[in-house]
């Protein structure tokens, strides 16, 4: 299978895809040098992408493809979180309509899977033939179109087209080769526009490929009057969203490292952006030119630390659920921060109920947070107004992340509840089993947080914490 792979994640993950069978095909310069890879401009099978927020990577590929790269990620990455999209990236579906608003139709389209279809796109008919959209890949409520189209690797069949050579294919004979062909080989009713790769491949894989398109063309003016909606008719590209906690990082620093002149932390620094990812460049520029790694490293940390939180800054605390969902706490105060300890406290601003505690949530409540750089949770004592404690939440996790604005971390669903009274109450891991069976965790990291509740319900852990409280 071949990938195509860009960001800051590049060197490393293109050294993870090589070790596991991948091909890279259209590599960067660098990589090109890096690895050695010759000029490759086949279509990938896998393209890999930055996250907006550096914290991970997007994945958009055929289901292979997607499933051997989430199998490399779950057995070399001990903490990556995989989120694959169960909805078909440009396929085509038979649909449902079940609802309405302003301006789309409702349309069921799988197991509790409904998209939006606008509807100056829909007659009058309660079930029809829709194809999801690139548009919002990954949310909750996908795009839906009845304008049809086949999407292959050199050419994309499109319903009720004339056809057409993609504008990156700017030389004037080759356009008007392709354009011929196309009308040659399209199907009645359809029209092919030609991908840029095209423009590189003969005519026979030209012609292949559109032989393929043709048949799923087929298959879909059989099987749709047949199919009961919901059902996929013709399955197109899968998506996956990826994230990176701390342990990944380092995995993913030492896969490069192995490649280039690497400094330790060199992802999460790169993640960081700003000032950040600026020295981290300026200090592997000085490594490559052969300058002392400890004078090097040493430098770098003190610019850094510059840029992060001290005792006294008003932090952001990232709460990532394993859904993706990014829950913002509210701002908190450092109250301690060093190699060792972290410590953050923030006021609660609203009425509500600790359900784990079965105490009521008053605004004007203190939580306290504090772990230890590298620990597997976070313990959160809650006070009242007037220092009375109402208990804590032992919240399991991956290892804090400090930022220059934020703490960040991802919540591993399992939480260890301490009420005043001492009793203790470990809720919500079948979540973390549903996470395991849908494939967003590792078994390695299904197993690390049962050992991490285990150390934190231990006796003597327990009692020293509700004693020093009460």
């Amino acid at each position: 299978m071949k990938a195509k792979v860009r960001g800051i994640y590049t060197t490393a993950l293109t050294k993870l895809l090589l070790e596991n069978g991948f091909q890279i095909v259209q590599p960067s310069q660098t990589i090109k040098a890096r690895f050695g890879i010759p000029d490759n401009n086949e279509p990938p099978d896998l393209k890999i992408k930055d996250r907006h927020d550096l914290q991970g990577v997007v994945a958009l590929g055929t289901p292979e493809a997607v499933k051997a790269f989430q199998s490399i990620l779950h057995s070399s990455l001990e903490d990556a979180i995989t989120r694959k999209w169960n909805v078909s990236v440009d396929g085509i579906y038979k649909g449902k309509i079940i609802g309405e608003s302003s301006d789309a139709f409702h349309v069921l389209i799988g197991e509790d899977v409904v998209g939006v279809l606008p509807k100056q796109e829909a007659q009058n008919e309660n079930t029809l033939i829709v194809q999801v959209l690139r548009k919002r890949i990954g949310r909750k409520t996908p795009v839906l179109t009845t304008q049809l189209k086949i999407v292959g690797k050199n050419a994309i069949l499109v319903q009720k087209s004339n056809g057409g050579v993609s504008l990156k294919i700017r030389d004037v004979n080759r356009r008007a080769e392709l354009y011929a062909l196309g009308k040659q080989l399209a199907p009645q009713g359809w029209g092919i526009i030609w991908r840029e790769p095209a423009a590189h491949m003969p005519k026979t894989v030209l012609e292949n490929e559109v032989a393929t398109l043709c048949e799923k063309v087929k298959v879909l003016n059989e099987n749709a009057p047949l199919a009961d909606a919901p059902a996929l008719l013709v399955e197109g590209l899968y998506f996956m969203d990826v994230e990176f906690p701390s342990l990944s990082k380092a995995r993913l620093d030492a896969l490069r490292a192995s490649v280039s002149p690497t400094i330790n932390g060199h992802h999460f620094y790169k993640s960081c952006g700003g000032k950040v990812s600026a020295a981290l460049e300026m200090a592997e520029k000085l490594l490559e030119k052969g300058q002392s790694r400890s004078e090097v490293e040493e430098i770098l940390r003190e610019q850094v630390r510059l840029e992060l939180p001290e005792e006294g800054s008003a932090v952001d605390v990232e709460h990532v659920k394993l859904s993706g969902a990014v829950f913002h706490l509210g701002q908190a105060t450092v109250e301690a921060i060093n190699s060792q300890e972290l410590r953050y406290s923030r006021t609660i601003r609203a009425d509500g109920f600790y359900d784990g505690l079965s105490m009521a949530k008053e605004a004007g409540d203190k939580a306290v947070s504090e772990t230890r750089l590298g620990e597997w949770h976070i313990t959160t004592n809650y006070f009242s107004k007037d220092g009375r404690w109402k208990g804590a939440y032992i919240n399991i996790n991956t290892p804090v992340e400090i930022y220059p604005d934020a703490v960040r971390y991802i919540d591993l669903e399992v939480d260890v509840c301490i009420r005043p009274d001492g009793k203790t109450k470990v809720v919500d891991m079948e979540k973390l089993e549903k996470a395991l069976e849908k494939g967003v965790i590792s078994r390695t990291l299904f197993e690390k947080v049962k050992e991490a509740v285990a150390a934190v319900t231990e006796k003597s852990f327990v009692n020293g914490l509700s004693a020093k409280f009460i």
